[in-house]
């Protein structure tokens, strides 16, 4: 049975669900009003094809969630953003007020990580972000595009890169 039908199992879902998939969305774009928005599609989505098992609707809302905000991403072309965003909201979650001496040091390596990361491919850079953020191999091929089996091989030929580009970043500042 639809959850047309069954609206207070949605109302449920809506309010169990709703935080999480909005603090999500939130921090891969940075800006509260299209987070809501976009939340607000995840659950229209619900509200229309509920998956067959509603037991596990929450990986199913992240799947969902994965894909609008990568759509979002493309239709907007501020794919750039979110490495952007990403590294801002990590380097937010640490010390609030770090001493001069942290800072400079915190400056120097996000410097550093971004661009490395701007040397790599679109595709290397988004795999390696979104490993970085938990996704798991299959949403990452969802989000990329591609066939689930590569996305091993992908992420750690992305990594090398990474690393090659990083060692080379370091050579050339010392």
């Amino acid at each position: 049975m639809p959850l047309e039908e069954r609206p207070a199992l949605f109302q449920a879902l809506f309010r169990e669900h709703y935080p999480s998939v909005l603090r999500k969305i939130a921090l891969l774009i940075g800006d509260r009003a299209a987070a809501e928005d976009l939340t607000q599609e995840v659950f229209l989505r619900l509200y229309r094809n509920p998956p067959e098992d509603l037991e596990r609707v929450g990986p199913w809302l992240h799947r969902v969630l994965t894909r609008i905000v990568y759509d979002h991403y493309r239709k907007s072309g501020r794919d750039s953003n979110l490495a952007e965003k990403q590294l801002r909201q990590a380097m937010s979650e640490e010390q609030a007020h770090p001493s001069n001496e942290t800072a400079v040091i915190q400056n120097w390596e996000r410097d550093v990580v971004r661009q490395v990361l701007n040397k790599l491919s679109e595709r290397d850079r988004q795999a390696l972000l979104m490993k970085e953020k938990g996704f798991s191999h299959a949403e990452i091929a969802e989000a990329l595009q591609v066939n689930p089996k590569i996305v091993g091989t992908l992420l750690m030929r992305a990594s090398s890169r990474f690393k090659k580009n990083l060692l080379m970043e370091e050579v050339m500042e010392s």
